[in-house]
């Protein structure tokens, strides 16, 4: 038993030496005995992504929780913001299979514990003490097989305001689980977007589906440059984080996409605060306090994000991975997609103005990408505490929700243990180049030290 497969926020492992159907079928034991036992649940909802694992990892999944007598809703090959449509409808806790943006032979279960977000922190620390303890609650459960695509693309429709302007979009789907929804969606709204990569497939032949890389990103750039379109968009291989391309063919960054949407809704719905993770850049904050709203900076985690939207009773947040969640209209329950519609929908209220036009005023910092440091799962988070204690010592002013974030007088950097892999993840901010370089090569140094003594 690889105990390590058990993350901040899901479990996430090597397929077949880290997770395979034994883990899953025991997963599926636990999953059922401990919603039953602890949380008075009798059924729940299971459905899976277009891993080349996911569908044998599925079936085993759902023969362990029926073992238990646990009833279960099976969606089949669904993105997870579907799978989180179906639980919010359904009003029931359910299993993702996945391992979202990861690359094609990882594999995984997102899973919740109540009707809020997805299970994380104690949570899962309490969860993963009761799959080891392996006392199984045994039954006979039923299966039923559920559909969900025809009242998802109905949600879709209802929270999205239709324009006569239809800007030209591509869409990137990288051959993830978006391929068997996006085309419905964006054409039942009356749009004819260019699709590249849109065959499912989870070899994913032509690049890896995570758009927070931009390596990941230079087909759609050619695609937007080549067919002259308004925009463009990618998603990972499950279908809940989103990446944004403008008509230049330049990458919009997470940051810019929120100010985006926060601009269009301040003054306009029930909250006029916004939450984003700690990853992102000043620029965000400035905009928000700007515009006369509140920033809500937070931990890193999309299921951390999601569930401190719910419990603010926040109308939109996001996190600098990609994650989007609304909440002015409807459960948008963190859909890529969506999040694309939205944007269109800006984009189509004005079509004098273009996307480009529309981030020329935000300010701007000099900041890295989310650099990681491969140090190992048993001693990332002993290098994380020793940078906090050099942070003590100094008497800089720290920010600890998540690892470690060190506001300097130049600048910030932020240090955090990975939730998702053996890394450290380090992101780095200040006014100009130089002074980025210095703040940079100083955290590049402690962690090279502490790291080795």
């Amino acid at each position: 038993m690889n105990l390590n497969i058990f993350r901040a926020y899901d479990v996430r492992g090597i397929y077949p030496s880290e997770i395979n159907e034994q883990v899953a079928y025991r997963f599926g034991q636990a999953y059922g005995s401990y919603i039953k036992e602890k949380c008075n649940q009798t059924s729940c909802i299971v459905s899976h992504d277009n891993r080349l694992s996911s569908e044998s990892l599925n079936n085993e999944l759902i023969k362990g929780i029926l073992s238990t007598g646990c009833n279960v809703y099976d969606y089949g090959l669904i993105t997870t913001p579907m799978h989180y449509y179906a639980r919010y409808i359904e009003h029931l806790f359910g299993v993702m299979v996945t391992a979202s943006h990861n690359p094609k032979d990882d594999n995984g279960f997102k899973f919740s514990l109540d009707f809020i977000a997805n299970a994380r922190g104690e949570m899962i620390e309490d969860f993963k003490n009761y799959y080891v303890a392996g006392n199984f609650i045994t039954g006979t459960g039923n299966l039923y097989h559920k559909d969900i695509f025809d009242k998802y693309i109905k949600y879709m429709v209802d929270n999205t305001k239709i324009s006569s302007y239809k800007p030209k979009i591509v869409l990137d789907l990288g051959n993830g689980t978006t391929s068997v929804i996006a085309k419905r969606a964006f054409e039942a709204l009356n749009y004819k977007p260019i699709i590249i990569n849109g065959e499912s497939d989870g070899n994913f032949p032509n690049h890896h589906p995570d758009p927070s890389v931009p390596e990941n990103m230079q087909m759609l750039i050619k695609a937007v440059k080549d067919n002259k379109a308004d925009v463009g968009f990618a998603f990972d291989g499950d279908g809940d984080r989103i990446g944004v391309v403008d008509e230049k063919g330049n990458i919009v960054t997470t940051e810019e996409y929120m100010i985006m949407i926060i601009r269009s809704l301040i003054n306009k719905t029930y909250s006029n605060t916004f939450i984003y993770d700690i990853k992102c850049s000043s620029s965000l904050r400035d905009e928000i306090i700007k515009l006369g709203g509140t920033p809500l900076e937070y931990r890193t985690g999309a299921s951390y994000t999601e569930a401190k939207t719910k419990e603010e009773n926040l109308a939109f947040g996001g996190e600098y991975s990609g994650h989007i969640f609304f909440r002015d209209r409807d459960a948008c329950n963190g859909s890529a997609i969506y999040a694309a519609l939205r944007l269109v929908e800006i984009l189509a209220l004005d079509k004098t103005k273009s996307l480009s036009k529309h981030l020329k005023d935000i300010k701007r910092y000099e900041i890295t990408p989310e650099i990681k440091y491969n140090v190992g799962d048993d001693k990332k988070f002993i290098v994380v505490e020793k940078i906090k204690e050099y942070a003590h010592i100094h008497k800089y002013f720290t920010n600890e929700i998540d690892g470690v974030k060190i506001i300097f007088t130049n600048g910030w950097a932020l240090v955090r243990a990975s939730n998702t892999g053996p890394n450290i993840t380090v992101r780095c901010e200040a006014e100009n180049k130089k002074d980025l370089d210095k703040l940079r090569s100083n955290i590049d140094n402690l962690i090279n030290y502490y790291k080795n003594n």
